[in-house]
């Protein structure tokens, strides 16, 4: 009976190893066990998060991924090739800084929306170019980043001062 136990055992271990090199695979496979976790992950491993924008009087509703540790932040939307209009990557960071993003390897067009820390959008870099390795900078002090579908912003006619509003 210790045989099986044992097997058990180092299945688990595998899995939860598994999950922590998720974030860097495209695959749904080391996701956590029960169905309520795997709802609260994406296919590439991250914590997914309900994101809201509220313009004018207007509120867009989105599930982003959370790419929280640097691993997840250099990663972010590369080797990707679609981008749903009702998803998205937010890159919240511990204290505002400047962000400068760039497209490497990044396969689709993205809208960079910059977000100060009072929820407001600082500025909107409108489908940054893929693969271009040139910087995509916010004007001020930052403490996220969205990124949305290339032209998504303007589809929503997301402006400067607009809030978004996330769990933290």
């Amino acid at each position: 009976m210790k045989a099986p136990v044992r097997l058990i055992r180092l299945s688990a271990m595998c899995v939860a190893l598994g999950s922590v090199t998720a974030c860097n695979a495209q695959s749904s496979e080391s996701a956590a066990a029960s169905p309520a976790a795997e709802a609260r992950l994406s296919e590439a491993g991250l914590e997914l998060a309900p994101l809201t924008i509220t313009s004018g009087d207007q509120t867009h509703r989105f599930t982003v991924e959370l790419a929280q540790s640097p691993e997840q932040q250099a990663r972010g939307m590369m080797f990707r090739t679609e981008l749903a209009p009702d998803k998205g990557m937010l890159f919240p960071f511990p204290t505002e800084k400047m962000a400068s993003f760039w497209m490497k390897n990044t396969v689709i067009p993205l809208d960079i929306i910059f977000i100060r820390s009072d929820g407001t959008i600082e500025s909107i870099a409108a489908r940054a170019t893929p693969y271009s390795l040139e910087p995509v900078q916010s004007g001020e002090p930052v403490a996220a980043v969205l990124e949305l579908a290339g032209g998504r912003a303007a589809e929503l006619s997301l402006q400067p001062g607009d809030r978004v509003d996330w769990l933290k």
